[in-house]
């Protein structure tokens, strides 16, 4: 782990979650070299399933604490708002350009933490999303932040127990590097999410494919 301290809410959440996506979950993790275990670092992941951070963060455990924008919505589920908060985690108000969050977001990783973004802003729930804007905005105000792409696959068949996932996280350079010069910020989002996208289609939570319903290999445990 990292010299950056690690809250006990955030060391716990991994914890609890890990037996999930662990053993059960058969989690595969490639590309963790590529995520600094210090300094800035914007990590950028594709959302399907609200498994996804847990995933991500059980992935990078014993790497750093990621700091995750989430939606706003999340503190009004009692409890939950007090645990992010904990957690590090950042509330943001999705279609709103909440500079407020952007301006903490900005802040901590002036500071040198770890943000965590998904583009989309919600999970894709099966659909092809536009990426937003913010991740962009990140980019431009702290220039010497690294940015880490993130590509998650197999949490949407978590809630398909007792049927066991297959877990798949990868960390990877972007091919395009960081954000270039006079690049729009919606533009370079788009750039990112293409990328990520072409490692982890978008798959619909919960829900067999086509292949799986007909008795393919889709099938599979």
């Amino acid at each position: 782990m990292s010299a950056e301290s690690v809250t006990p809410a955030y060391r716990a959440v991994i914890s609890i979650s890990s037996p999930i996506v662990l053993p059960w979950g058969r989690l595969e993790v490639t590309g963790l070299e590529l995520l600094p275990p210090e300094g800035a670092v914007l990590l950028v992941a594709n959302h399907d399933s609200y498994w996804d951070p847990v995933a991500i963060g059980v992935a990078a455990r014993h790497r750093r604490q990621i700091r995750a924008l989430a939606k706003a919505s999340m503190w009004g589920i009692p409890g939950i708002g007090r645990v992010l908060d904990g957690m590090g985690a950042i509330p943001i108000v999705r279609g709103a350009g909440d500079a407020g969050a952007i301006v903490r977001a900005t802040e901590e990783l002036r500071a040198g933490a770890c943000i965590g973004v998904f583009p989309e802003g919600t999970r894709s729930l099966g659909r092809e999303l536009r990426a937003r804007g913010g991740i962009g905005r990140l980019a431009a105000a702290v220039p010497e932040a690294r940015v880490v792409l993130c590509a998650v696959a197999g949490t949407t068949d978590i809630p398909r127990f007792p049927a066991r996932p297959r877990l798949r996280v990868e960390f990877f350079a972007p091919a395009g590097g960081g954000l270039g010069d006079g690049e729009p910020a919606r533009e370079f989002a788009a750039r990112l999410m293409g990328e990520i996208r072409s490692r982890a289609p978008v798959a619909a939570a919960g829900r067999r494919s086509p292949r799986a319903q007909a008795g393919g290999p889709g099938d599979a445990a």
